[in-house]
């Protein structure tokens, strides 16, 4: 098994490592992550201007743009032969209508509209919790194994999200929709300045989907069609 990885939080972020050693039980990994965060970049392309790309080491490398700019020239210049692509740990959750301002969901979509299975993992995250990347690995590796021997139909991609919890909960895995109710958007204003002020455990959510799912202690399981 060949398998790409990438992300959005840059490519030195501690979730990429904890994806690395889990896809590296699975299979030969490969790397293109960005240079910089690009975190809520979407699915933003770079057509207009050089990308960079440099490598750091043995089958990895950065490049100077977007999530979805990495796995385009992934796929179809430096790593043409992978077998899958994986997109996180997002350090944060990818809900319901995330998955249209994440950067993360945006190179899985791109990986299923070029012809290759994917899946987006993120960490929902508690203020008043302290976050354990020990505790992610153990709650992604079986949820990560058991959805690559699935497989995937043409056109689709999983989006799976981790619920924050204490060192020792079991987390139970429910296969759901994603939730289609906007986030809690509100602004303060100071003279023409507009701060956001939304708050995300307050969005709304609908009873039996994703963000419901994952806000009670599940980890959610979602596939998305193109």
């Amino acid at each position: 098994m060949r398998i790409l990885l990438t992300n959005d939080d840059g490519w030195d972020a501690p979730g990429l490592a904890v994806l690395k050693s889990l896809a590296a039980e699975l299979g030969e990994v490969f790397v293109i992550a960005p240079r910089d965060p690009h975190s809520y970049a979407g699915h933003r392309v770079t057509t207009d201007a050089a990308l960079h790309l440099e490598e750091t080491s043995p089958r990895e490398f950065h490049l100077s743009g977007t999530p979805a700019d990495c796995v385009r020239v992934a796929l179809t210049h430096v790593f043409p032969d992978v077998d899958w692509v994986l997109a996180g740990i997002n350090r944060g959750g990818n809900l319901g209508v995330d998955m249209f301002t994440s950067g993360t969901v945006a190179a899985a979509r791109e990986a299923a509209l070029l012809g290759r299975p994917a899946l987006a993992i993120s960490q929902y995250l508690r203020q008043d919790l302290a976050l354990n990347w020990e505790h992610t690995r153990e709650m992604a590796r079986p949820v990560i194994q058991q959805l690559m021997a699935e497989g995937l139909a043409g056109k689709s991609h999983w989006n799976v999200n981790l619920p924050h919890l204490e060192m020792g909960v079991v987390a139970p895995v429910v296969r759901c929709q994603p939730d289609n109710l906007p986030l809690d958007v509100r602004f303060q204003r100071d003279g023409n300045a507009l701060h956001y002020s939304g708050t995300y455990r307050a969005r709304p959510f609908t009873p039996d989907r994703d963000i419901d799912h994952c806000f009670r202690g599940a980890i959610t399981v979602s596939r998305v069609q193109l």
